[in-house]
C-alpha cells in the first residue's frame, strides 16, 4: 500500500480538498491518503465550509475528515508528503531527521507541469470563488498525480 500525506497551514482548507481529489482518484485497496497541518491552530476542526461546498459541488465528501498536526512519526509512516506550498514544505524539511525523510517531501505543484507559480493559493481569507480556484488547481495536479501513479502501479 502506497501512502500519501497532503500538508497545508492548518488543515482546513487546501490539505483537506487535496486529501479529498486525490482519494477519489485512487483504489483505497492500494492507496491510502490523509492531510496534515504543520501548525496545530484546528486540531480537531472540520474543514472550512467552503472546502466541503466545492468539494460536495464535484460529488466529494470531505465532511468526515478532521484537522490533526503533523508529527515527526508521519516521516515514517507516509511514502510521499505533498506540502501545499513552499512556507510549508520548508517547515517540514526543517523537521525532517534524514535524507530519507527529506526525499519524501514535495511541492504538490511541482508535479503540474502546465502551472508556473508552485504554490497552491490560501483561500482562507477569501471567497467561495477562490476556494473553487483551488479545487481546480488541485483536481488537474491530482489527475497528474494519480494517472502517474496508477501506470507506476498497473492498477
Amino acid at each position: 500500500m502506497t501512502r500519501i500525506l497532503m500538508v497545508c497551514l492548518g488543515n482546513i482548507c487546501r490539505s483537506p480538498l487535496a486529501h479529498g481529489i486525490l482519494e477519489s482518484k485512487l483504489p483505497p485497496q492500494q492507496f491510502f491518503i490523509d492531510s496534515a497541518g504543520t501548525t496545530s491552530y484546528h486540531i480537531g476542526a472540520s474543514p472550512d465550509e467552503r472546502s466541503t461546498k466545492i468539494a460536495k459541488n464535484h460529488n466529494i465528501d470531505i465532511s468526515h475528515q478532521a484537522a490533526r498536526q503533523f508529527k515527526p512519526s508521519d516521516f515514517e509512516y507516509f511514502d510521499i508528503i505533498y506540502a501545499m506550498d513552499q512556507s510549508n514544505y520548508q517547515h517540514l524539511y526543517e523537521m525532517a531527521q534524514s535524507s530519507e525523510d527529506r526525499s519524501k517531501l514535495k511541492l504538490i505543484l511541482k508535479e503540474n507541469p502546465h502551472t508556473t507559480d508552485q504554490n497552491v493559493p490560501d483561500p482562507y481569507y477569501g471567497e467561495l470563488t477562490d476556494f473553487q480556484k483551488v479545487f481546480d488547481i488541485l483536481e488537474e495536479t491530482c489527475s497528474i498525480i494519480s494517472n502517474r501513479l496508477t501506470e507506476i502501479n498497473k492498477i
